[in-house]
């Protein structure tokens, strides 16, 4: 298995990740010499195999510089979101216990003041400019050699959760005695996508997110292309696959329904015919959506189920979903479970929370020691679950129902938001649509829609009306949202997740 190293050996000049805006291209030969000279920084620091660093980054184009001279050093390295706030970034670089962190100019707003919350981290370097509290990123690394430490061990990823349903937890996985170059280090990323040293992959999502960091870690340490796009945007999206030959790419279902809503003109102008396999991932994708995207893009589509936490996987490609439509496919690592809340295992066809087997309890949630238990099965502590809400079928395919923090009980019954939002962005005047529970005196709970109009649609009560009779032939009647309201945008994550916690805390706080 190679990795920046050996590849620099033999294709210095390669590129290995192209900004899709600027057009900058990090070759290998610079990606190794640079994560070296940061990897002889931190020996010489006094930064040791186990420690903790950070990065609070744009999709810069030295974005993976940082993260391979991690990886090739034996430490853990914390990508923080870059949208947070000084207050939220200073709580994830004091949890992990960062000796390090590494910023831009481009976040020096926020990184201001954040220099001042973070006392023990006391290695802040900034590139592209300086600010007080902030060394030069290339004035402090200039100094060292580009060539590998006498000895390297494999870091890994601690990556914090995105906080959708309370504080972030950061995901923390025990390293191993293995050399960075050690085919065993992708033991946990069980992929067969056709990578190859040929592939030019598509990352459109924040590379501070766990699946695109990771599937980019995965391309380079094959020889590929990785090309970054700085945010998401459909258009130039389908552009990018036309301009640099994409043969992969990785998305997430509210991608998919934005490029299905640009105008016939925007979605055909681009020559897609390089383009071998797309991925998704991250939330359920709307049967209505996924067919849509097989009949304009071919069966090229694969989708994944899996966490940052990395206890299991399930995979399915084009033709078997379309034998099993709504299913994300069958275990690939650890053997599935669907159980009650007492951790009773459940029949096939009745949904309940998704365990994963494995033959030990492959990760823990860094300083809260509580959390990583209750993901534990009650009764068998190397079963683990995400928080998830699903169920099997005979044949062993797993579907997603939702998120057990996001489940409505109105009246006694259990009632899933995504079944009523996946109905809601398939109508034609809905740009998004997001659905919670609010209090209800006699229910209990009440559904309450969220919706983001279509561009040019006019959000009224006549609007409103229409989208609850469409509700009406797609959902039981218990489903249907009691209120709609409309708003301009809904709280998503750049990384396609939505933050319900943000939005149900909006409403109760009218209601007091």
């Amino acid at each position: 298995m190679a990795y920046p190293g050996t590849i620099a050996r033999v294709s210095p000049e390669k590129a290995a990740l192209i900004h899709a805006e600027t057009g900058e291209v990090l070759t290998y030969g610079a990606l190794d010499a640079g994560s070296n000279r940061l990897a002889q920084f931190w020996f010489a620091m006094g930064l040791r195999r186990g420690d903790h660093v950070a990065l609070f980054l744009e999709n810069h184009i030295r974005f993976i510089e940082i993260i391979w001279a991690a990886l090739r050093s034996g430490l853990h390295i914390t990508a923080i979101n870059r949208y947070l706030t000084a207050e939220e970034a200073a709580y994830i670089v004091n949890d992990c216990g960062a000796k390090s962190l590494i910023t831009s100019i481009g976040r020096a707003d926020v990184a201001a003041p954040l220099a001042r919350l973070i006392p023990h981290c006391t290695l802040r370097l900034m590139l592209d400019g300086t600010r007080p509290g902030w060394d030069d990123y290339d004035a402090a690394v200039s100094g060292y050699a580009g060539f590998a430490l006498r000895e390297e061990w494999a870091g890994d990823l601690m990556l914090y959760s995105s906080g959708t349903t309370g504080r972030p937890k950061g995901v923390r996985r025990t390293l191993r005695d293995l050399r960075p170059d050690d085919p065993a280090v992708i033991a946990q990323f069980p992929v067969d996508y056709a990578f190859s040293p040929d592939m030019v992959y598509l990352s459109p999502a924040p590379m501070y997110h766990a699946a695109p960091l990771a599937f980019s870690i995965r391309v380079q340490r094959e020889g590929g292309t990785v090309v970054m796009m700085p945010r998401f945007d459909a258009a130039e999206a389908l552009a990018c696959i036309e301009r640099h030959r994409v043969t992969h790419s990785q998305w997430v279902p509210t991608m998919f329904v934005r490029m299905l809503k640009l105008p016939d003109a925007a979605r055909t102008r681009h020559d897609l015919s390089s383009h071998q396999v797309a991925i998704h991932a991250a939330a359920p994708c709307p049967v209505a959506v996924k067919h849509a995207m097989i009949d304009w893009w071919g069966p090229i589509i694969h989708e994944y189920y899996a966490g940052t936490e990395s206890n299991g996987a399930t995979r399915i490609d084009s033709t078997d979903w379309l034998a099993h439509p709504g299913s994300v496919g069958r275990a690939q690592l650890g053997i599935l479970h669907i159980c009650d809340d007492d951790g009773t295992e459940l029949p096939h066809g009745e949904p309940g929370s998704i365990y994963f087997e494995r033959d030990e309890m492959v990760f823990a949630y860094h300083n809260d020691p509580e959390k990583t238990r209750r993901a534990q099965h009650p009764r068998h502590p190397t079963w683990s679950t995400l928080g998830d809400i699903g169920y099997l079928d005979a044949g062993g395919y797993l579907y997603l129902t939702d998120r057990k923090a996001f489940m409505i009980i109105s009246g006694g019954v259990n009632i899933y938001p995504q079944a009523i939002e996946d109905a809601l962005v398939t109508h034609p005047k809905v740009r998004d649509a997001a659905v919670i529970g609010l209090p209800n005196p006699d229910l209990g709970e009440e559904v309450k829609a969220v919706v983001e109009p279509a561009d040019g649609i006019e959000p009224d009560e006549t609007l409103a009306s229409e989208l609850t009779a469409y509700l009406r032939t797609k959902v039981a009647r218990y489903m249907v949202p009691k209120s709609i309201d409309f708003t301009d945008a809904l709280p998503r994550l750049p990384t396609g997740k939505l933050y319900k916690h943000a939005l149900r805390a909006r409403y109760l706080a009218q209601q007091q």
